[in-house]
């Protein structure tokens, strides 16, 4: 597993990255490719702050954990990934194709959801540009609970490659907005 620290607003002592790489390394042993594994670390109001994000292939986990120590907010941060991966195990299994965690993306499924052109009116501060992957709306959904997102924007296999988007709605269910063609 590759390891990737970052440290915003804190100067940490080299024990507590060694401390976080010796925790997280345990992970490895639930991906079958190499895994990256990238650690936040943040304090805030006399809190210590930790995001952790695994990427394996095409599967992205990440937790947000926060307590008054470092030790046990990376403690904290592990064993939510863990319950994690446990909870959505059979659903992984069960709903991903063999080689789920290889990802190969072709260049024309990159997407940006960037304008062309910005207008005076509208300011945006952060694009973002990732490839959107063909995968059912079951898949996507899971991958969405994975990443702990509102929303999810995929190309929905079951719709011949159609661009879709599921949510999250206020009422704990899920939406699904697909393209009309």
């Amino acid at each position: 597993m590759k390891f990737v620290f970052t440290d915003k607003k804190v100067d940490l002592p080299n024990k507590v990255h060694a401390y976080a790489e010796k925790k997280v390394g345990k992970l490895d042993r639930y991906f079958k490719a190499d895994a990256e594994a990238a650690m936040v670390f943040s304090v805030e109001k006399g809190r210590n702050n930790a995001e952790l994000t695994v990427r394996s292939g095409g599967t992205i986990i990440r937790v947000s954990e926060s307590t008054s120590d470092m030790f046990a907010t990376i403690d904290a941060a592990v064993s939510s990934v863990e319950r994690q991966l446990r909870k959505n195990k059979a659903r992984l299994e069960k709903r991903l194709r063999e080689n789920a965690f290889e990802r190969t993306v072709d260049a024309e499924e990159v997407s940006s959801f960037a304008p062309e052109a910005e207008e005076d009116e509208f300011s945006i501060v952060r694009t973002k540009r990732f490839p959107i992957k063909h995968m059912t709306v079951e898949e996507a959904v899971l991958q969405m609970n994975l990443l702990d997102h509102t929303f999810f924007a995929f190309k929905n296999a079951e719709a011949d490659g159609a661009f879709a988007v599921v949510y999250r709605r206020n009422d704990g269910g899920y939406g699904l907005i697909e393209d009309d063609m």
